[in-house]
């Protein structure tokens, strides 16, 4: 007879890390403990034991206290299992649900990584439903509620991703991007753009790049506390890394006046007095050429007179767990766009990752609704034009213990968040206020 227990550190990340199709830093021992350090949640590290004692499934499952002793569980992309195993779905199921009986649960939930639609970049199904939706008909048979196919970020977790694969060679990748793409990471590259590898000192940077972006984008995160010590736990075992994408204006700006004395000379060199049409049109693109130049040496004048000769656009925050990686944070300014740092650093993210021997390349979340008046309409082209597959997930399933109270819960639920919401809204625009 299996049976669930509490498991110890090694023996839970030794079972999670490696499992061949379920790990996922969002089950990670560290999220348990960063969960229970910033987000007042208590992680239960469990793991589903069969009759020779070896762990067959497992799971971080992290409680929500409650008034009046209540309280729920959330398992982020659990369970870690074989979901095509209906047996040991059932089983994990069965002892879940006794646990959480036990701790007087309203409901517990699982949102996890299946698969329902992939697409490449090409637009190409390239996966088939049909085991997903056998395991989708089986949980919801076996007592799970669905909460629908969402489209945007209402969920726990982003239901829509892109995801790279980086077991191809890294000019295989590269001929995914768009091309639009790959001519913004040469100009990057043209104009000196620096990315490098950040520490603990760098996180005030980052920092006021979410502020900032998050403030552009309409969108709350989260404090400067909740990162830092995000940061503190993950990095502990190389999992966090950071990214910072610079520009030097001074030397930008002395690039930009070399290329404008050779344009300048070649206008000179031009007869004006009689010009064939080759000439016109070669004087036209010089023209237009310098008009550019004078311009955007102006803007970056403007900017080194504002934040000095070295700025930091771009503080981008990834995870890695296993063989795979996740973009969580991505902090960019809203100057010096058209350097195309933010290109430059997503790049050498894929390109850090490829070289550390990880498999899959996450973006961490994306739209469903792709319709053109949807606002993340933008963030949605932007990471598609790095050539991953566009991953659909099945989404958030609820098991409910108490149906009462989970109405309650329900009903009371979307009225608390917004008001939480407005709330950090109003402090996001008095901290971007501050670092301005």
């Amino acid at each position: 007879m299996s049976k669930l227990v509490e498991l110890e550190k090694d023996e839970y990340e030794d079972f999670v890390i490696n499992h061949k199709t379920k790990s996922h830093f969002l089950q990670s021992y560290e999220w348990g403990e960063f969960s229970k350090e910033k987000k007042n949640l208590y992680p239960y590290y469990l793991g589903l034991i069969d009759d020779n004692k070896k762990i067959v499934a497992a799971t971080l499952l992290l409680k929500k206290s409650l008034p009046l002793g209540l309280c729920y569980f959330y398992a982020p992309r659990g369970f870690v299992i074989d979901f095509s195993n209906q047996e040991l779905v059932l089983d994990m199921t069965r002892k879940i649900k006794e646990f959480c009986k036990q701790k007087k649960a309203i409901f517990f939930k699982i949102d996890p990584d299946i698969i329902k639609n992939k697409t490449n970049y090409l637009g190409e199904n390239i996966n088939s439903s049909k085991e997903a939706n056998q395991i989708f008909s089986y949980l919801k048979s076996i007592g799970y509620r669905h909460l629908g196919f969402t489209k945007n970020f209402e969920t726990s977790q982003p239901r829509y991703t892109f995801r790279i694969d980086l077991t191809s060679d890294l000019d295989t990748i590269v001929s995914h991007f768009s091309k639009t793409t790959r001519k913004r990471i040469e100009k990057a590259k043209k104009l000196g753009v620096e990315v490098s590898i950040g520490c603990e000192k760098d996180l005030d940077t980052f920092y006021q790049l979410m502020t900032l972006t998050e403030n552009r984008k309409d969108f709350v995160s989260y404090s400067k506390d909740y990162y830092q010590k995000q940061y503190e736990i993950f990095s502990k075992k190389n999992m966090a890394v950071l990214f910072l994408g610079k520009v030097n204006t001074k030397k930008i700006i002395k690039q930009y006046n070399e290329e404008l004395k050779n344009i300048d000379k070649q206008l000179q060199d031009i007869d004006k007095s009689n010009l064939s049409r080759n000439a016109k049109n070669k004087l036209k693109d010089l023209t237009s050429q310098q008009e550019f130049l004078e311009k955007e040496i102006k803007i970056y004048k403007q900017a080194q007179k504002e934040y000095g000769d070295i700025i930091c656009l771009n503080a981008h925050m990834i995870i890695i767990y296993g063989n795979k990686a996740w973009v969580l944070y991505a902090g960019n300014h809203n100057i010096l766009t058209e350097s195309y740092a933010n290109y430059a650093t997503y790049f050498e993210h894929i390109k850090y990752c490829k070289e550390n021997n990880i498999e899959i390349y996450d973006q961490f979340g994306t739209i469903g609704d792709l319709s053109k008046d949807n606002p993340r309409l933008g963030l949605h082209e932007f990471k598609k034009k790095f050539g991953g597959d566009y991953i659909e997930f099945l989404g958030e399933f609820d098991y409910v213990l108490k149906p009462f109270f989970y109405f309650v819960f329900q009903k009371l639920v979307p009225f608390y968040r917004n008001m939480i919401l407005n709330k950090s809204k109003k402090e996001l625009k008095n901290e971007v206020n501050r670092n301005q």
